[in-house]
């Protein structure tokens, strides 16, 4: 999400029992629901709930640089000089990208982003030069041993001689 639409959420937009999150949009962007795994939900019911917002900033200036000294803090407990160069909106980027290389669709990339305009999505198409395409390759012989590589992430390939391929980018 913008930075702008992590100010805004409220703890009426989070939903513990589907364990969702509802973004109301900025910049022209499309509203949004996503799943949250268990254990950001727990990290969020945790937070003290001050005011109607999530993060009760007196403005996004205040969220950004909370975010700011957290990143230095971070940076300098794991002796890592790049992490200063990441910024709020880097992490967005880095999920739509990361999200287009797993798919190589970027329809399937617009609606994460919120983008009402595909010209703005492909421009996540060639951030990264992915120039290895190297897989992790597996066999089922057995629909449990095939279930267990899908929820591993693995994808289907192909069945040679009753046994199913699958395989997963390293």
């Amino acid at each position: 999400m913008h930075c702008g639409e992590a100010f805004e959420l409220g703890w009426a937009d989070i939903d513990t029992v589907s364990n969702t999150v509802r973004i109301t949009p900025e910049k022209g962007c499309k509203p949004r629901i996503f799943k949250l795994p268990n254990e950001l939900m727990a990290m969020l019911n945790n937070l003290p709930k001050r005011s109607n917002k999530v993060f009760s900033y007196k403005n996004k200036y205040y969220l950004g640089k909370t975010f700011r000294k957290q990143r230095k803090r971070v940076a300098h407990k794991l002796k890592n000089p790049r992490l200063p160069q990441i910024h709020f909106q880097t992490l967005r980027h880095w999920k739509a990208t990361m999200k287009y290389h797993r798919t190589k669709d970027v329809l399937h990339v617009m609606p994460l982003l919120g983008h009402k305009n595909i010209k703005n999505t492909l421009i996540y198409t060639q951030l990264v030069n992915f120039k290895t395409e190297e897989y992790i390759c597996k066999v089922a012989k057995t629909i449990k041993e095939a279930t267990e590589l899908v929820e591993a992430g693995f994808e289907y390939v192909t069945e040679i001689d009753g046994c199913r391929l699958f395989r997963k980018p390293k």
